[in-house]
């Protein structure tokens, strides 16, 4: 195993951010969550109870779990075996099925407590390695899991107006001679929050300039003709590359937390080293990966994405006083403009939205770089997007 490289000591208070902003939100502060998808405290909040929520605010797939990944829990709950016993410590299940899916040697796979508590050994790795460029606005994640280790964080600014969805060359590039060079590069393709496709021809050279580059392709798998453009061809050929993906979007399974990293072996040894014992639980470890990544249901799915994605984007656009921007995804990230072109905050929206109408979206002022003019629309069913648009009518001026 290699060494592990040795770790910058931790500044007092600096993994407690993302509690502090979480519990603000749970209580209804002004300071917005980190994360969507807290129905249970909004709920909690409003007086409500969770099912009563159309939650747009958290990026699942709206008519999951799977029918028949949930016959495979249930079978595995009355077996009792995956309650009982302790997970297998190697998880060789689990890793030999996802590594089947991806052509990739068991070794380059490590399953994980979703995506984030991998995102918090890859910043670990990264704060050892030297300061981090994320790009922003982004996922604000990446920040928390730095913070865990005092890595340095330097924020690489992406263009705010674009006009595709993609697949398309990634800008950060442009704003390189402003922010500086650094060793760690953090990539999310699709972008979170803009749903940007960047293209892996224009992906590629980064893993030349950077010391270690980390992507995560969570949305990945829901996003129509995705995987063409994912990294993971190129791990054998880039020890320095880590992917990172999630299976909480695309089967709607946030509560089962189950998430992997692909990547060099002895770099993903030494994570496995690092972390608890048993951060994946029985029930997921047992799970076939042939269930997880059905071709049947992934093809369902990026359906939906087109089909709901295209059906919503002309209503909104009917409305007014919106700037939709292009998404490749499943979520959509709007503007409020006024006449004048000039930015108008959508936060009274939201807030009425929520208490009115029982509808959430996404806060988008946790991403560095947007402001209340933001929000952040996940992809429902029909259903909910006519619900969506009956409240909007009511109660958004430009409509």
């Amino acid at each position: 195993m290699a060494p592990v490289p040795p770790l910058p000591p931790l500044q007092p208070g600096t993994s407690a951010t993302p509690v502090a902003d979480q519990g603000a939100a749970d209580q209804g502060g002004s300071q917005p969550p980190i994360h969507g998808g807290n129905r249970s405290a909004e709920a909690r909040r409003l007086g409500l109870r969770p099912a009563q929520l159309l939650d747009a605010s958290a990026s699942l797939v709206p008519f999951g779990p799977p029918w028949h990944l949930r016959a495979q829990l249930l079978r595995q709950l009355l077996r009792g075996d995956s309650l009982r016993d302790y997970p297998d410590r190697s998880y060789h299940q689990l890793r030999q099925g996802l590594a089947s899916l991806h052509g990739l040697d068991p070794a380059r796979v490590l399953p994980g407590n979703g995506a984030a508590e991998l995102f918090t050994w890859a910043a670990r790795d990264a704060a050892a390695c030297g300061p981090s460029l994320l790009p922003t606005p982004g996922f604000a994640d990446y920040g928390r899991a730095l913070r865990c280790w005092d890595g340095a964080i330097r924020s690489l600014p992406l263009p705010l107006d674009w006009r595709e969805a993609g697949p398309t060359a990634w800008p950060g590039a442009a704003a390189l001679p402003v922010t500086g060079a650094a060793p760690v590069l953090w990539i999310t393709n699709p972008h979170n929050p803009t749903g940007q496709l960047w293209s892996r021809a224009s992906l590629e050279p980064l893993l030349k300039t950077h010391e270690l580059v980390i992507v995560d392709e969570a949305f990945l798998p829901l996003t129509p003709g995705g995987e063409a453009q994912s990294l993971i061809p190129l791990l054998e050929a880039h020890p320095n590359l880590v992917v990172i993906r999630s299976l909480t979007k695309v089967l709607a399974v946030a509560g089962l937390r189950l998430g992997y990293a692909l990547g060099d072996p002895r770099r993903l040894e030494r994570w496995a080293h690092w972390r608890d014992p048993w951060p994946v639980n029985g029930l997921a470890a047992a799970l076939p990966a042939s269930l997880l990544m059905d071709r049947r249901w992934l093809e369902r799915v990026q359906r939906w994405v087109t089909r709901e994605g295209a059906w919503l984007r002309g209503r909104l656009g009917e409305l007014g006083g919106l700037k939709l921007m292009p998404s490749a995804t499943s979520y959509l990230l709007l503007r409020g403009c006024r006449s004048d072109g000039r930015p108008r905050s959508l936060e009274p929206l939201r807030q009425a939205l929520a208490e009115r109408h029982q509808i959430l979206l996404r806060d988008c002022r946790s991403f560095e770089g947007l402001d209340e003019s933001w929000l952040r629309l996940s992809l429902q069913n029909r259903r909910g997007h006519r619900r969506l648009l009956r409240a909007l009518r009511q109660d958004w001026p430009g409509a």
